[in-house]
């Protein structure tokens, strides 16, 4: 492999360190929940902003009432190569007033704040190897980005997610999903696919005394559909089924008329979400104690990041490029949490999910990323994508 611009692209990044961190800084300032329709504005104007100071065109998507703007835009269309994508999301999870005003530190090597590690970072990152690469000469593919704002909520208020993020990724060479970085420099693979399914028993409720046999008790129904529901998890393909929270009675001397169950199941083959919701559905079509009505609903659904052809190319690649540039190499790993970079293989393009700033703790308020990673990162993945004529699978 012959090493390109090595000098030049550490050079660019070296010096603008303190532009990446007062930008990093600034982002998690503003912090941002799901449902922070006014905080995610702020957030989105400003990376609109930087990245079409960087060159790029970017356009913003409205997305309903509920959800904020999608942020899109290109840089170098007439460029031969096939795209090259960046994607992610700027939502944050934790809600208002979890956060003081003004949460970003930094202390003892590690940046603290909610999105610093999920994922504000890794757009910052994305950012700056645009930044780099355009600086050092590149011309061989268009760079794209695509950042969405609810990704947190699973896409909750938006059945139209996955047609735009899917849409981004046409005709791409490959894709970077710039979330979480693994603390031990794991890059992931693969993700398990989720979906949460409301199930709701309504039965006849009545003293348990003075009329037992008039009752019709949901919970007992509710509890026979729970262990059907948990015989579904089938480890040896990556399948469960969790049967997390029960709901269900007002009293102990009252029969029960109503109890509801939420339900996560998660899936490491698209095939083995479908086959498994079918057999959800067919529990709560079957009746137990005579008398009793069931319903269901899905909360959330995410599909299956899967490990399609040109992943595991890509991800030796991308060690390659460690190794000759002097950079540290990286496992590989396969995650129960879902992103939408299964939408991105969906599409057809091979896709590595974390290639964010590495850290610990997301979901969390004890969230932090590691500072050093947010130049380490940016070096190696623009080196990666100068490298990436290299890529064949």
């Amino acid at each position: 492999m012959q090493v390109i611009l090595k000098q030049e692209i550490e050079a660019y990044v070296e010096s603008h360190r303190q532009e990446m961190l007062d930008l990093w800084r600034d982002i998690t300032n503003f912090q941002g929940h799901t449902e922070d329709l006014d905080a995610l504005k702020n957030v989105v104007d400003r990376f609109k902003a930087e990245f079409e100071a960087a060159g790029l065109t970017c356009k913003l998507l409205p997305q309903g009432n509920k959800t904020q703007d999608y942020l899109v835009g290109e840089w170098g269309s007439e460029n031969p190569g096939k795209p090259i994508l960046f994607s992610g999301h700027y939502d944050t999870i934790m809600k208002p007033g979890t956060y003081p005003d003004n949460p970003f530190k930094i202390e003892g090597g590690k940046a603290f704040g909610p999105g610093v590690l999920d994922m504000r970072g890794g757009i910052i990152i994305s950012l700056y190897v645009i930044k780099a690469l355009i600086a050092c000469g590149y011309n061989a593919s268009p760079l794209r980005i695509c950042y969405v704002s609810d990704e947190e909520s699973c896409h909750e208020f938006n059945d139209k997610a996955g047609e735009v993020i899917m849409d981004s990724a046409k005709g791409c060479i490959c894709a970077f999903n710039m979330e979480t970085g693994r603390v031990n420099n794991d890059l992931c693979i693969g993700r398990s696919a989720r979906v949460g399914f409301d199930v709701t028993v309504t039965g006849v409720a009545t003293h348990a005394g003075n009329d037992f046999a008039g009752g019709r008790n949901a919970v007992a129904e509710m509890c026979h559909k729970v262990l059907e529901f948990e015989a579904l998890t089938n480890l040896a393909v990556g399948s469960t089924v969790n049967c997390g929270v029960i709901h269900g009675g007002t009293v102990a001397n009252a029969i029960p008329g109503k109890c509801e169950l939420n339900i996560d199941m998660r899936f490491l083959k698209q095939s083995e979400l479908e086959k498994t919701v079918a057999a959800a559905e067919e529990i709560c079509k079957k009746t137990f104690i005579d008398g009793t009505h069931t319903q269901y609903k899905y909360r959330v659904a995410m599909p299956a990041f899967e490990t399609i052809p040109g992943i595991m190319e890509l991800y030796t690649l991308a060690n390659d490029v460690a190794k000759a540039y002097g950079y540290d190499e990286a496992g590989k790993i396969v995650l129960g949490g879902v992103s939408d970079a299964s939408y991105l293989t969906m599409a057809g393009v091979p896709t590595i999910c974390s290639f964010g700033v590495r850290g610990e703790d997301n979901h969390t308020i004890k969230e932090y990323a590691v500072v050093e990673s947010l130049f380490e990162r940016t070096k190696w993945l623009a080196a990666l994508c100068l490298n990436l004529g290299e890529f064949k699978y």
